[in-house]
């Protein structure tokens, strides 16, 4: 991270930059209002966590898919808002982000609750398949850890993109699945690059635990979720209209912005 300097004389008025330098200029404005989302998203995640830490403890896949119900109760409104925020400050929505919370809490809960049970119980059977392995008498095979991967990525890859139309749109379940999977086959490299990212970003996380234990305060999911959403922030826009259509709905909302060619 580390890129929290002022670069002003490279910014030109109504013209978006691109890449790296729209990275750091999203990140040195908004880092501390997504650091509080995301640590208030991390501690909505305790029940999740303490269930699973019983579950794997006790080896009882039961308990592991209870956690992941109600984990999902608390976690999903969490991430709901977490969202909502990081696509907030990539349009430039500079709204304060306690309102952008507390708006987000409300108008995304039942979507959020239904992700967040949907998402913790797969993470949850994936974490409790991967403790008995590593913990268990005999060592996995390279095939079973191969289908717990990928099944990962795509599970990241399918969050990844329904998250956003969650949390930006109002539809029906059926319609958000096709333009999710529409969506992965059209930008396959961005969409799977984000989901290895965050899958490795977590591997990391798991693996070097404690040590890692003193990063996750601080990054918790709110870097590895807003590098996921920035990467494929474009492709989402221009497929969804996403700031055409806030544009018009709400004029003064956000400003006339192209980007650099």
């Amino acid at each position: 991270m580390g890129l929290f300097f002022r670069d002003d004389d490279h910014k030109i008025e109504g013209v978006r930059s691109l890449g790296f330098a729209r990275y750091r200029e999203v990140l040195e404005g908004s880092w501390k209002q997504l650091f509080l989302v995301g640590f208030i998203s991390l501690v909505l995640f305790i029940p999740f966590a303490g269930g699973m830490v019983y579950a794997i403890l006790s080896k009882s896949i039961l308990i592991a898919l209870l956690a992941g119900v109600v984990g999902g109760v608390f976690a999903g409104p969490g991430l709901g808002c977490l969202y909502d925020l990081i696509l907030r400050r990539l349009r430039n929505d500079k709204s304060e982000w306690w309102v952008c919370w507390k708006k987000a809490f409300r108008q995304n809960l039942v979507i959020s609750i239904l992700t967040g049970v949907v998402q913790c119980v797969f993470m949850g059977l994936v974490v409790f398949s991967a403790a008995l392995m590593l913990w268990g008498a005999t060592k996995p095979s390279l095939g079973t850890i191969a289908i717990l991967l990928v099944g990962s990525i795509f599970l990241a890859a399918i969050l990844t993109v329904w998250w956003p139309q969650a949390v930006l749109f109002t539809q029906k379940v059926g319609i958000r699945l096709k333009n999710t999977l529409f969506f992965i086959l059209f930008h396959p490299g961005r969409i799977f690059g984000a989901a290895v990212l965050q899958v490795v970003y977590w591997l990391i996380m798991l693996l070097f635990l404690p040590w890692t234990a003193f990063v996750v305060p601080i990054l918790g999911d709110w870097y590895v979720i807003f590098l996921a959403v920035f990467f494929i922030y474009r492709p989402l826009n221009k497929d969804f209209k996403v700031e055409d259509q806030i544009r018009e709905a709400f004029p003064d909302n956000l400003p006339e912005e192209e980007y650099i060619p």
